[in-house]
């Protein structure tokens, strides 16, 4: 039991230090992966999609840099910008979506990748002390079954 909670222990440890190294290559993929969904949206069942519209409407925020990053894609020439970057959707007519003038006064115009990766970032200290704990309870957990152990094979001999 001890082996099996110090193996998952040094797992737990080498993500986390391979999370906190490779954090700005974290950042560069999440942000090629936005691009990405930006391109290939459209308003079906897509899970990229759903997942840019769940970003945009949570996070109050537009595209990846800005909301003109909504015009380079092929959702644009068609449809404008999605409803899901209006400030108000009962304020937000398809063509004002269709225009980026008027779309600048009623969408967000702030863009996704700054707000996500620094929303991540202030949230990394609540990640850290949980799993700080984590770590402190498996430690005490490989402790005792290691104290169990010895106690087990000390008194083995006096049972008669």
């Amino acid at each position: 039991y001890a082996m099996l909670l110090s193996l998952i222990f040094l797992i737990v440890l080498v993500a986390a230090v391979v999370g906190f190294v490779f954090r700005h290559e974290i950042k560069t993929n999440f942000e090629s992966n936005l691009n990405l969904a930006l391109r290939d949206y459209n308003m079906t069942a897509d899970r990229h999609s759903e997942a840019v519209d769940t970003i945009q409407r949570t996070l109050h925020c537009c595209g990846v840099q800005n909301y003109s990053d909504w015009e380079r894609t092929e959702y644009f020439t068609q449809k404008g910008i999605p409803r899901s970057c209006c400030k108000s959707q009962d304020d937000c007519s398809e063509e004002d979506l269709k225009d980026p003038s008027k779309a600048k006064l009623k969408v967000f115009v702030d863009g996704c990748f700054f707000l996500v990766t620094s929303t991540m970032e202030s949230k990394m200290s609540v990640v850290a002390g949980i799993s700080f704990g984590i770590a402190c309870f498996q430690l005490v957990g490989i402790i005792l079954a290691c104290c169990l152990s010895q106690y087990i094979t000390n008194n083995q001999y006096e049972m008669v």
